[in-house]
């Protein structure tokens, strides 16, 4: 789990420093426009609109002390070089040179990659121009218990705004948007506890668009993140030999799968171990397999890697207009037991499940979180306590889920 959260806390901080790039870089753009330095320019009897030189960029650099020094101007052009705000006009030259070659930012040109992780960053930076400089602004002073926070917005009233507004033509778009939007990291739970719901919960930017970045900024950010991923490589290395670390082992015959996120993935896999010796598995408090399990012919691969979007709590699970569907399930367990596993620490949900198991016939899904088991509330148990309740019940297991629209 730790691990989970260190790889999700990293895609975060690279998602938020590509946004600080991409904001630094329009920035810049805007910056040379009103100073004359991008302007159509001939070279070989051609014309090249919309062009800078790079020799006098780094001129300009120094002399605006966004630069100690041409070495560093040249590392900072360099960097929105490989995030693609700027190229060479004839897409020849993948280096930043400090020369009168002539190169252009990919917004003046059009050749800007809008993908779906841009045209989010650009709709929430939209979004936040225009609430900032409303009059009657849902950006205010708000408080979430006892603790103040600035800018902040209710839930339900950003959706408000959005229908008010011509953003979404219903309030399930709205979620949707402000779901992505926190999920690219554009806004988030005041306190990071919860996914973005249609409620009373408080919510904030994450990023100030309106701030001066400066350049230098973008290099150490940059920086910062090969240090830590450095720092994690280096941890990684050292519990190489943890069975929670995936292995490119190739798999042998006859092995029973568990359907997970992706078939690609390496997931749970067992060797002449039956469903419930890995159920037993689950249960063990260190993750280990118990002594007894273990022969010269087990093969055990294991996928630790929540199959989880994102991260949801039981508080989130029985909020007024959550974004759930609730089912009741009825399990009969075969010889060999169910055929599905449960992780999470409150709430648990669905890890796996195996495609031909009693549970995948009645209806068990990944992703499903686990609410009641047997008419019992498990909605605030860990996944050692579900497991348990499950194995030491009757063979026919009747299960309260919930699962996303």
């Amino acid at each position: 789990m730790d691990k989970m959260g260190s790889n999700k806390n990293r895609k975060a901080m690279a998602r938020l420093h590509k946004a600080e790039v991409m904001i630094a870089g329009e920035q810049l753009r805007l910056r040379l426009h009103d100073g004359k330095l991008i302007k159509d320019r001939r070279y070989h009897l051609r014309t090249y609109p919309n062009c800078f030189v790079a020799q006098e960029l780094t001129d300009w650099l120094v002399s605006h002390k966004e630069a100690p020094d041409r070495v560093t101007a040249i590392c900072l052009m360099q960097h929105l070089m490989d995030h693609d705000i700027v190229h060479h006009v004839c897409d020849k030259r993948p280096m930043f040179k400090d020369a009168k070659l002539l190169y252009r930012f990919r917004k003046d040109d059009g050749t800007f990659p809008f993908n779906t992780e841009v045209k989010v960053f650009m709709r929430g930076q939209r979004l936040y121009e225009h609430l900032i400089s409303g009059r009657d602004s849902i950006l205010q002073l708000r408080e979430e218990r006892s603790v103040a926070y600035q800018r902040s917005f209710p839930g339900c009233q950003l959706i408000d705004w959005l229908l008010q507004n011509g953003e979404t033509e219903s309030r399930r778009q709205g979620l949707e948007l402000c779901r992505a939007l926190l999920e690219h990291g554009i806004i988030q739970h005041v306190c990071k506890k919860h996914n973005f719901f249609d409620s009373g919960l408080l919510y904030q930017f994450c990023i100030n668009f309106r701030r001066r970045r400066r350049l230098s900024e973008l290099l150490n950010e940059s920086e910062r993140e090969k240090e830590e991923e450095v720092a994690v490589q280096a941890q990684e290395d050292i519990h190489a030999d943890s069975p929670f670390v995936l292995r490119n082992t190739p798999p042998l015959e006859n092995c029973s799968g568990f359907q997970s996120l992706q078939n690609s993935m390496e997931i749970n896999a067992t060797h002449n171990v039956h469903r419930g010796s890995l159920n037993s598995f689950q249960l063990h408090p260190t993750g280990y397999l118990p002594p007894a399990i273990l022969s010269s012919t087990t093969f055990v691969r294991c996928n630790p890697i929540s199959v989880l979007r994102s991260n949801v709590t039981c508080d989130d699970l029985v909020s007024p207009g959550a974004p759930f569907i609730k089912k009741v399930l009825t399990v009969i367990g075969d010889a060999v037991g169910w055929g599905f596993v449960v992780r999470g620490m409150a709430p648990c949900y669905v890890q796996a499940v195996d495609p031909g198991s009693p549970a995948a016939a009645a209806g068990v899904k990944v992703r499903q979180f686990v609410c009641r088991v047997n008419g019992q509330s498990v909605l605030n148990m860990d996944y050692h306590a579900v497991s348990r309740l499950v194995m030491t019940g009757p063979q026919t297991v009747v299960l309260e889920v919930m699962e996303p629209w």
